[in-house]
């Protein structure tokens, strides 16, 4: 593809107007060689990297051109998102587990020219035999730091050396590398270190909250009914405390959230979803939640319990602050408690449990059992609630379309001074389809 139209295709698609420093300096990378980009959460680096990886690619030649490894599943996501819509003519698929296997193999019957994958599920496309690496000449590792903490050495060296023809390798990390892996190309590697520029800690204040006793949950509550209206996420270290705390919240009537590793996808996805349109715009999670979820205006990251490492500090905090906005971090500690180094205050703060514009839920979320596969579209929808529904364009916000459903935000009150509304609209057909809509929250 030619720079002008991706750059063109960026600014059209994704609503980036203007590439920040980092986009324009990986946009001007060759397209041979190995490359290390070094950038902190949130500073753009998908866009970085989906530059110089599309101006590598020819036209839609029938065979896999580039592969881009991610370790977790919400980044393989997220990665095709931002790739599909400024690819044109260029066929992106996503390859991850809890994604059914059966539409992934149909999606190779047509032969892809970019796969987002995540180390695992791509081998395991691999050993089924199905799929055919021997074109690709371009090769992302995303967070690839972070993919070796979580283990994937192995699968990624498994895939890497099916990858024959590679001319161009791009690793990002977080932190810098001690090596570049034997598997790849042996050449003499570039590192553009962005990590220390406009990091998101300059744009951030960081708060101590101090909780007057050890169970943190009455003071979590009188800090959430304080701040402004926004969205949030709320940090804890283990499943069953995540879980305890949205009930909490829940019981108390904080519109929150729930994400951790032992909900199946879907659920995980639908999480971050409602966060996103602020149906829970407050999202309770494990460190899961610290890498690669889109989520756009995050307000606030608040620590329940301390990170148990740096690099969880970073990348929890790395969730506000990002693409050159500010943010706040709160830390809620109690008497008694080890501050690790790494982290450092700016203030302390004793919520007052009130504010004048405080967070809330405007919006609910429609769950609808059809989508693409139904061939279903967003503008199929928009028609849908304004002709039964009896909605105005304006009253209709995000929609998230997937193969089988989509989710629909909606003003609440529309829900609530309505009570026939969904009756009406279960009655009713969407593109001569009949489809079973729900309120999700």
């Amino acid at each position: 593809m030619k720079q002008n139209d991706i750059i063109e295709n960026i600014a059209s698609r994704l609503g980036v107007e203007e590439l920040n420093d980092m986009q324009r300096r990986m946009a001007g990378i060759d397209r041979r060689g190995t490359f290390t980009l070094l950038a902190p959460t949130g500073s753009g680096k998908t866009i970085a990297f989906a530059i110089p990886l599309l101006k590598s690619l020819g036209p839609s030649s029938g065979h896999v051109q580039a592969v881009v490894i991610a370790p977790a599943r919400e980044l393989v996501i997220q990665i095709a998102d931002v790739i599909r819509p400024i690819a044109t003519g260029l066929k992106t698929v996503a390859f991850y587990g809890g994604h059914p296997m059966k539409e992934e193999l149909n999606s190779l019957s047509v032969t892809p020219d970019i796969i987002v994958a995540t180390p695992g599920r791509l081998l395991d496309h691999l050993n089924r035999g199905g799929l055919d690496l021997g074109a690709v000449s371009t090769l992302v590792l995303d967070e690839y730091d972070k993919a070796l903490e979580l283990g994937f050495a192995d699968e990624m060296k498994k895939v890497c050396r099916r990858l024959t023809g590679l001319r161009l390798v791009m690793l990002t990390s977080a932190t810098p590398l001690a090596a570049i892996p034997d598997y790849l190309p042996a050449s003499e590697p570039v590192t553009i270190d962005f990590s220390q520029r406009d990091t998101p800690r300059h744009r951030m204040q960081v708060v101590r909250v101090e909780s007057p006793s050890r169970d943190k949950l009455d003071t979590l509550i009188e800090l959430l009914r304080s701040l402004p209206d926004g969205r949030v996420i709320v940090f804890a270290n283990h499943r069953e405390s995540v879980e305890r705390i949205h009930s909490a919240l829940r019981k108390a009537s904080v519109p929150a959230g729930l994400y951790h590793g032992g909900l199946d996808q879907n659920d995980r996805e639908n999480a971050i979803a409602l966060l996103a349109n602020g149906s829970t715009p407050v999202l309770v999670s494990t460190d899961l939640g610290s890498r690669g979820l889109d989520i756009p205006e995050l307000s606030a990251v608040i620590h329940y319990h301390l990170p148990v490492s740096p690099e969880a500090w970073t990348h929890r905090n790395g969730r506000t602050a990002r693409q050159g906005a500010g943010g706040e971090v709160y830390v809620i500690t109690n008497e008694g408690e080890d501050i690790p180094e790494f982290v450092s205050f700016d203030r302390d703060y004793v919520p007052t449990g009130h504010n004048d514009n405080p967070i809330r839920s405007d919006s609910a979320t429609l769950y609808f059992n059809v989508g693409k596969k139904e061939k279903i579209s967003k503008g199929d929808i928009v028609g849908f609630l304004i002709a039964q529904g009896g909605l105005t364009s304006g009253e209709i916000g995000s929609i998230v379309l997937r193969d089988h459903s989509a989710l629909v935000a909606v003003p609440r009150v529309a829900l609530e001074s309505d009570p026939s509304l969904l009756q009406r609209l279960n009655a009713a057909r969407i593109k001569n389809t009949r489809a079973k809509i729900t309120r999700m929250a």
